[in-house]
């Protein structure tokens, strides 16, 4: 049996040319050598598995070859190329500050670091994790590498920048790598699958980079422990079952579900994933990311954004064209606020269930709404030929109540025996209940949310200024939020069929206050008030010009008193009163 390599040794990057995802500081490297500029000291700083320790080997290996490449890398045929690969190089030097952190392991590498290189013109010093230096070794190292030997370059290697001293930052030349990006690790990763005979789709690599969360190596690593479980013929759903991954599937059944205010059917697909062993805040954390790539794939220009194989950006295409803005909107705003919530829930289950159904609620609450709004008063009918008079003390007498027949809007109220319920009728049929349902009596003919809105002509400006003022004596509970809106002033216009309601408030505290507490509380009984959906209410602070000084210090309401009354300021004067 042959020696198993892993795949994060067996295929590590040995030149500038191979470096995933860092091509600006393999670039920088490359020149100053190629120049002549070395620095006596590198700081390479950034995410773990990135490629920090591997490009401060090819950056050693590069300066000591004795016959570079046009491109600058190392040929791998000079004795100082053949040794490093061999692992018996004497110019290279490699140090775990983690496990070697104290004053005499500095003291030790200072003496080191006065012998000559043996092959090569430099002895270059990797020192992994700097980071967890003592503040003693720190200050032992500063001198020697502030002003080392002409032949020893340091290179610091770090994944916690902000531990390091400032006296240490200031003496290296600092390379920040970054996280590597998805595409450049499923191109990688498909590059290596063909060299190991794995077979493997898109999605899979996809998946496998997502969960290495930019670092390489753990991508590598992932990718070995798939292809352990699966073979080299790699599934996708091996894929997701081996790394206890939230299959994107359930995403797209819960949306579909929400949109047809069908939260029976999202009450069984959360049950399933619970009962696969999922954590239930995963699973609210997976749908909020599921909602904003419908937002990016929905939104024009912002395709970069989302990093998913082609197949799956067609799915989210095609489902993101069925949703509205509107809708997105307050789905995120329900699941944020059930993740935030989620900890401090005594039923956490429960606390989830809920956030569901409202999900479920968001497409059937706009219909219904615009039904009411749309339907006409009922007519009463005519009064006998000799009324009788009402006693004067006594109320008037109750009259029998009527129930109108829900989707009927337009016909006369009917006091007849009323039909069957929806409710009913979905007991008897044995359908699953929906949230549209409940509200419409024949389903077949439920008109979607956006088309039932459109029929509602805009109000007129002078409705929108009465029914500001309703909404103002609604909040008498809240004596300030009643005075600024009363007091305030608004300004009234319209932009692309939606009638817009600027509010003012007198400055920038107020202005956050109502936007992250109240705005859309106000804006929903806004629209209730004028029964249309196409009113949005948006806050500004009125201008410093034309806000009213209010004289508040004794100095500042005795002057004001003296401007206004002329004898005051006589008196004031005749006196030799002092008004500070």
């Amino acid at each position: 049996m042959s020696e198993y390599i892993v795949s994060a040794r067996k295929y590590r990057p040995d030149s500038f040319e191979s470096l995933i995802g860092q091509d600006t500081i393999a670039r920088t490297l490359s020149n100053s050598i190629r120049r002549g500029q070395l620095a006596h000291a590198y700081l390479f700083c950034g995410p773990r598995g990135v490629g920090k320790t591997t490009t401060a080997r090819i950056f050693a290996k590069m300066i000591n070859c004795a016959n570079p490449g046009p491109d600058m890398q190392p040929c791998g045929e000079c004795e100082s190329c053949v040794s490093f690969q061999e692992g018996r190089s004497y110019c290279i030097h490699e140090l775990d500050a983690a496990s070697n952190n104290s004053v005499e392991d500095i003291k030790t590498l200072m003496e080191q670091v006065q012998v000559p290189p043996q092959v090569g013109k430099y002895s270059v010093y990797i020192i992994d994790e700097v980071h967890m230096l003592s503040q003693a070794a720190f200050n032992a190292f500063l001198k020697t590498l502030e002003e080392p030997p002409a032949h020893a370059i340091f290179i610091l290697a770090t994944t916690e920048k902000h531990k390091i001293l400032p006296t240490i930052l200031s003496r290296c030349q600092t390379y920040d790598f970054n996280r590597i990006s998805i595409p450049d690790m499923v191109r990688n990763l498909r590059d290596i699958a063909q060299k190991e005979g794995v077979t493997i789709d898109d999605e899979s690599l996809h998946v496998i980079a997502s969960k290495a969360d930019g670092a390489m190596r753990d991508a590598l690593t992932i990718f070995d422990q798939t292809v352990a479980f699966c073979g080299t013929d790699v599934k996708y759903e091996d894929v997701i079952r081996n790394l206890n991954v939230l299959d994107y599937e359930y995403s797209f059944k819960l949306v579909d579900a929400f949109l047809a205010g069908d939260y029976a059917t999202a009450f069984l697909v959360f049950d399933e994933i619970l009962s696969k062993g999922f954590n239930a805040l995963h699973f609210v954390g997976s749908l909020s990311s599921h909602l904003r790539n419908l937002v990016v794939a929905k939104t024009g220009g912002l395709e970069p954004l989302l990093e998913l194989p082609e197949s799956l950006k067609k799915r989210y295409a095609e489902q993101a064209g069925r949703c509205s803005h509107q809708f997105l909107y307050d789905a995120l705003g329900i699941t944020t606020s059930c993740e935030s919530g989620y900890k401090a829930a005594v039923n956490p289950r429960l606390h989830i269930e809920f956030a569901l159904m409202r999900l479920s609620y968001l497409v059937a609450k706009p219909a219904a709404q615009s039904v009411a709004a749309t339907a006409p008063a009922p007519k009463t009918s005519p009064a006998p030929s000799t009324p009788r008079p009402a006693p004067a003390t006594a109320s008037p007498a109750p009259t029998p109540a009527k129930e109108e027949i829900p989707g009927q809007a337009g016909n006369d109220v009917k006091s007849a025996p009323v039909p069957t319920t929806p409710r009913r009728r979905a007991a008897k049929s044995g359908s699953a209940l929906s949230m549209s349902a409940l509200l419409e009596e024949k389903p077949e003919e439920a008109a979607p949310a956006e088309d039932a809105t459109k029929e509602v002509a805009l109000p007129a400006d002078e409705t929108v200024r009465l029914k500001w003022k309703d909404l103002a004596s609604q909040y008498s509970a809240k004596p300030r939020l009643a005075n600024m809106l009363s007091s305030g002033n608004i300004n009234l216009s319209e932009e692309n069929g939606v009638k817009v309601v600027e509010f003012f408030v007198t400055n920038e505290a107020q202005k956050q206050w109502v936007e992250d507490k109240m705005l859309r509380e106000l804006e929903g009984r806004l629209r209730e008030l004028t029964g249309c959906q196409k009113v949005n209410v948006i806050v500004s602070v009125t201008p410093m010009e034309e806000v009213e000084k209010v004289p508040y210090m004794p100095e500042e309401k005795a002057k004001d008193l003296m401007e206004k009354n002329p004898e005051v300021r006589a008196f004031v004067a005749d006196m030799g009163l002092d008004t500070k």
